[in-house]
């Protein structure tokens, strides 16, 4: 048989395929899928709450079908399974932060991505390697939503993490940068028995304290402040570093790992996780894709390989190292001291 021919299918798709991306995050943002939370609509209904213009709401409603975000019977539009429990922010398993943060941020600051290429600069609103985070933090409005978006991000791979490791052999556990608090959350929600610490910077701790609040663990689960640059990480039996390692450069991401190993006993675990790419850089696309992110929002981060970071590991003094799939694009490296 002729070889098949060559479609332009999958380039077309790619190209193009910020036309969906914008189109989800616009209904996020308007809070499309909290109001059908409620209830079924039909297009006048929601072409009035929602306050769209005739012109756009039928292709965009119609859009959100097709792309699979919304079901449309006898005329009538609701959520599905997936968007009712993921997209309603009243659930507590909304994860719509990250792409609020999507919306608002990312999706302006990716259009630079050529100059980023080009230069090696990132382009994110600092202009310093200090204010990348130093910014966020100062405003509290908007790291507030940042925290939450790192909670909807994080969920899966948290939950996974809860239910992975032995949480038997450990009575205490410490998750570094730990933004709104949900992976010692998750942890300390499915064990009774552990006692956890949220270490981030100062202005974290009212977020994170409402949190663990809101989940019943204020007696369990403490917030430490502190930066994991100038101050020892906490001691406990498990230190935690959640889409952390990422953030910082190969000086930064090794530094860190030091500090892990010096702040567990022995026996100890280190537990990072992000999205790791694969030793042979050719199936993750999302890893390769956050590393890209990385540099449009950091002056030195990248996203690594599982063996870049057992050698990392290997170098501070754990005696053991694995990689272990986590949920979808995450996994996590493991050193036990």
């Amino acid at each position: 048989m002729p070889p098949e021919s060559p479609s332009p299918d999958h380039i077309l798709q790619t190209g193009m395929a910020f036309f969906a991306s914008k189109t989800l995050l616009s209904a996020v943002e308007m809070e499309l899928f909290t109001e059908l939370a409620h209830g079924p609509h039909s297009l006048d209904s929601l072409t009035g709450r929602l306050g769209l213009h005739p012109r756009s709401s039928r292709d965009f409603l119609d859009g959100l079908v097709a792309l699979g975000f919304l079901n449309r019977h006898d005329g009538l539009y609701s959520n599905t399974p997936a968007t009712d429990t993921f997209l309603d922010k009243n659930k507590p398993s909304y994860i719509g932060g990250i792409l609020e943060m999507a919306n608002k941020r990312l999706f302006h600051h990716w259009g630079n991505l050529t100059t980023a290429l080009r230069t090696g600069e990132h382009q994110n609103e600092a202009s310093s390697e200090q204010d990348t985070f130093t910014s966020l933090y100062a405003d509290p409005a908007r790291l507030k939503g940042f925290l939450r978006a790192m909670t909807g991000i994080s969920r899966g791979a948290n939950m996974a993490i809860a239910a992975k490791l032995p949480w038997n052999k450990y009575t205490t556990a410490a998750d570094c940068g730990t933004a709104q608090g949900d992976l010692i959350v998750q942890i300390a929600l499915k064990h009774p028995h552990i006692e956890g610490i949220g270490f981030d910077l100062p202005e974290v701790a009212p977020t994170f304290e409402e949190y663990v609040a809101a989940n019943n663990l204020s007696s369990r689960v403490k917030f430490q402040p502190g930066s994991f640059f100038e101050q020892p990480l906490p001691k406990a039996d498990v230190i935690l570093m959640g889409h952390i390692l990422h953030d910082w450069n190969l000086d930064q991401k090794r530094l860190l790992v030091r500090k892990a190993y010096e702040a567990l006993p022995k026996g100890g675990t280190f537990v990072a996780y992000d999205c790791i790419i694969d030793d042979d850089r050719c199936k993750n696309a999302q890893g390769l894709m956050m590393s890209l992110n990385m540099l449009i929002e950091t002056p030195g981060g990248f996203d690594y390989s599982g063996a870049d970071c057992i050698g990392w590991m290997q170098e501070a003094g754990f005696r053991e190292t694995r990689v272990e799939h986590l949920v979808g694009p995450d996994s996590m490296v493991i050193g036990i001291k």
